[in-house]
């Protein structure tokens, strides 16, 4: 099974809109997809409510409050199928960040490209760095067309130490519409801009852990 930590220090960060979209973009690409829904919020998991209440399946969301059961919830999605699974975890916890990092094979710090995002994400960054694994800085949030915003933002970002994505997605209605929906912007809007940068969002993250699509098979549920 592929892991992906979602990891911001911040509050509003736009880590749950991530999370849910790269999670349906590779249930959609065929794959056994779930988010790990580790934030006391449980923003995903309204939304997976939302989303039963709408008669709409996969991605699961599962419940997981507590660091210490972070890994036997992974270990229990693998073991039931699970392929990719993406771990959503809350702001302001040292801890469930830690964990989380330890288990993905891949961590992606969503932000703002504004000055007081990109001063929140200092303690992050150091986090994400003690796990030893890639991580990314990745836009979430910013406006769809500021190339000299996007440029001094990520020349800040590499003083950092991290690379930034070359994905996002942007400041777009269609994401928030489609969340209180219980779907995605690619069901709300198919074929509209935001579908397409969340699709290139994910083609691009399962390109860094070696995701390969294929046709979707019919599994039971993930760990509850």
């Amino acid at each position: 099974m592929h892991t992906i930590a979602i990891i911001s220090q911040k509050g509003g960060a736009g880590k749950t809109t991530l999370a849910i979209h790269l999670a349906a973009a590779a249930s959609a690409s065929g794959l056994e997809a779930l988010v790990l829904d580790a934030d006391p919020q449980a923003t995903a998991s309204s939304w997976s409510h939302w989303r039963e209440l709408a008669g709409i399946g996969a991605p699961e969301v599962i419940d997981c409050g507590s660091p210490a059961l972070l890994p036997r919830k992974l270990s229990g999605a693998a073991e039931l199928g699970a392929e990719v699974a993406i771990i959503d975890t809350p702001p302001h916890a040292d801890i469930m960040a830690r964990e989380a990092g330890k288990a993905a094979d891949l961590i992606l710090i969503p932000c703002r490209p504004q000055a007081f995002d990109l001063d929140a994400i200092k303690m992050t960054a150091e986090l994400a760095k003690a796990s030893g694994k890639p991580t990314f800085v990745i836009w979430v949030g910013g406006p769809t067309r500021a190339p000299v915003t996007y440029r001094e933002a990520s020349e800040l970002v590499e003083r950092l130490g991290l690379p930034v994505a070359p994905a996002m997605l942007t400041q777009r209605a269609i994401y928030h519409h489609s969340t209180g929906a219980g779907k995605v912007a690619a069901e709300l809007e198919p074929g509209g801009k935001a579908a397409a940068e969340a699709e290139s969002v994910w083609t691009w993250a399962r390109s860094q852990v070696g995701v390969h699509t294929r046709k979707r098979t019919t599994k039971g549920k993930a760990a509850a």
